[in-house]
């Protein structure tokens, strides 16, 4: 197989990682991430994670406390995730910088465009934790704004279902599916694929997205060497 894409910024939600238990870390299903991620690293595709938090905090739990304080509590939650990717990748012998936009020099480096656009030339993936650093933004929006930041070729949502619907599959057998959806559809009917702010800045960006299902075998790297799966989502 080829890559497609020579750049992409890989987003995985937190619940993803926990697997079946729906909290904490689930060690098969990160063995059969970082599998997918050696596979496309030895093709030679230059890979920046975004990995949410959510299975160990989501904001919307603190129902009676601040937004800022539940947010930032999110933001330590990706941190926990990324350091748990790092290590498994490191494990398989793949270099691995995680980057914080929250400032963490202990455990990880400043989030620092031109030094991760070193690690891609180094061979390196680049984890980017803490969100875009800022409360009140989703882990969508900071996949967003990285993948425009690098300039990725292509961003890939890496989700617990297969598609984009129209409604909840789960709660509507009649729920339509789209294999190609734009952009400006999206935010017009108010899909839930990615939040308003991610779809606007890759639409004004020209950063085409594939959403699909994590769980379907090999999806990373068929959406990386081009595969028709999942709903693709652009300006066209």
């Amino acid at each position: 197989m080829q890559p497609k894409y020579k750049r992409v910024l890989i987003k995985l939600s937190g619940e993803a990682l926990a697997g079946a238990a729906g909290h904490g870390l689930d060690e098969g299903v990160i063995s059969y991430v970082v599998n997918q991620l050696v596979a496309i690293h030895d093709m030679g595709v230059e890979i920046a994670l975004v990995i949410g938090g959510g299975n160990f905090w989501r904001g919307r739990q603190g129902k009676n406390m601040d937004r800022t304080t539940a947010d930032h509590m999110g933001m330590l939650a990706t941190v926990m995730n990324s350091l748990a990717m790092m290590d498994a990748l490191e494990q398989r012998g793949i270099p691995t910088r995680v980057q914080t936009a929250l400032i963490m020099t202990s455990v990880a480096e400043p989030y620092i465009l031109r030094k991760a656009l070193h690690h891609f030339e180094k061979g390196r993936i680049v984890i980017m934790a803490c969100g875009t650093g800022n409360p009140y933004c989703s882990t969508d929006t900071a996949a967003a704004q990285r993948a425009c930041e690098i300039q990725a070729d292509c961003l890939l949502l890496a989700k617990n279902i297969d598609a984009i619907y129209d409604s909840d599959p789960k709660l509507n057998p009649a729920a339509k599916r789209y294999d190609h959806i734009n952009y400006m559809d999206i935010i017009k009917n108010g899909i839930r694929a990615m939040d308003t702010t991610a779809a606007t800045m890759c639409m004004e960006n020209d950063i085409p997205a594939i959403a699909f299902g994590l769980d379907e075998k090999d999806s990373i790297v068929r959406a990386v060497c081009g595969e028709k799966l999942g709903t693709l989502i652009d300006n066209n």
